[in-house]
């Protein structure tokens, strides 16, 4: 559940769509949110009653005709093309019936950050009706991932659907759409004492067209469909320093005619991992640096495999999403364990 491959409209989320396809890499939100924002803000923010209280467990709040997809009952598995990993498997505890999406694993940290929606099915103007829809994070103790929490970004019962995480140290980057706001919008956010405050709306260069990014350092990768690429969404990068920007520059080397985006860095600077399409579907590629700079892409997970993040033993997670007759049912997170 990333920003999208339409910068800043994925909650929902527009992903450059293919004719016929509607997925979590790609659902499109098929009409502005602000008319469905505002009424909600007006009815209470969260769509209940004054003293209404909605259960944060997201397992209850699944609805119970959910279908959920399994590897023994998927007709599209995600295909690996590399020796270097074990074959992808469902995360366990983090998969459920609803959608997981968007993983991040921030640098030197054991905590899995994602997006979870309990029922793709519904527009987004109803999404952001259940305050379970949103950001969550797990941590990894004894080996395992554990139970995720929600990640609270705004205040109680205030309306917003978050999502796209990207977390260094105790700083949080995130897409959100909010209440009177027919698009959604960059913010960051700090953490002291275990809790996320001071979200606050970020603006990056509006030339760019920032959709998803990734920061190494003071440089930022990012997904964009701004003119001067290679066609259809490419990765760029700019320097900032400050709150200046420089050296906007795109990464012609790792992109090509079809569609590349949703970046991540290694924390050693070495490979740069993405979404590219292939054959039809995302899929996950990796560029490794070499002295003269990023090397040709090479393909590692093809068929609705996307949105790649790293662990400290080099573990690669990605989102999976399970289509049955051509619509998409639900989405996992999926790791394939380095040999």
């Amino acid at each position: 559940m990333r920003l999208g491959w339409t910068p800043l409209k994925r909650l929902g989320w527009t992903r450059h769509v293919r004719p016929g396809l509607r997925s979590g890499f790609q659902r499109a939100a098929a009409r502005p949110l602000s008319a469905g924002l505002l009424l909600l803000a007006a009815c209470g923010g969260d769509g209940t009653g004054p003293g209404d209280e909605l259960s944060l467990d997201r397992h209850e709040r699944i609805p119970a005709d959910v279908t959920k997809g399994t590897p023994a009952n998927d007709p599209h598995p995600p295909i690996l093309h590399s020796p270097e990993f074990d074959a992808p498997v469902p995360v366990p505890v983090i998969s459920t019936a609803g959608a997981e999406d968007s993983p991040f694993i921030p640098a030197g940290r054991d905590e899995l950050y994602f997006f979870f929606v309990t029922d793709v099915r519904l527009d987004p103007s109803l999404q952001i009706r259940d305050p379970v829809n949103g950001i969550w994070m797990s941590s990894l103790q004894g080996g395992a991932w554990q139970e995720p929490e929600l990640v609270l970004l705004q205040k109680p019962r205030d309306l917003a659907l978050n999502g796209c995480p990207f977390v260094a140290g105790d700083e949080i980057y995130f897409c959100t759409f909010r209440a009177g706001s027919s698009s959604a919008q960059w913010f960051r956010a700090a953490r002291a004492g275990g809790t996320w405050s001071g979200w606050a709306r970020v603006d990056f260069p509006s030339p760019y067209e920032v959709g998803e990014l990734h920061f190494h350092g003071d440089t930022l990768y990012f997904g964009s469909a701004r003119a001067g690429g290679s066609g259809g969404r490419d990765i760029w990068r700019a320097i900032r320093s400050g709150s200046q920007w420089s050296g906007l520059e795109n990464v012609a080397t790792v992109n090509g005619p079809e569609d590349d985006d949703l970046p991540y860095v290694t924390p050693d600077g070495l490979e740069l991992w993405f979404t590219r399409w292939y054959q039809g579907t995302p899929g996950v590629f990796r560029s490794r640096r070499g002295e003269d700079g990023w090397q040709p892409p090479e393909l590692v997970v093809s068929r609705f495999a996307g949105e790649p993040t790293l662990d400290r033993q080099g573990n690669l997670y990605f989102v999976h999403h399970y289509y049955r007759d051509g619509v998409m049912i639900e989405a996992d997170l999926y790791v394939a364990r380095r040999k």
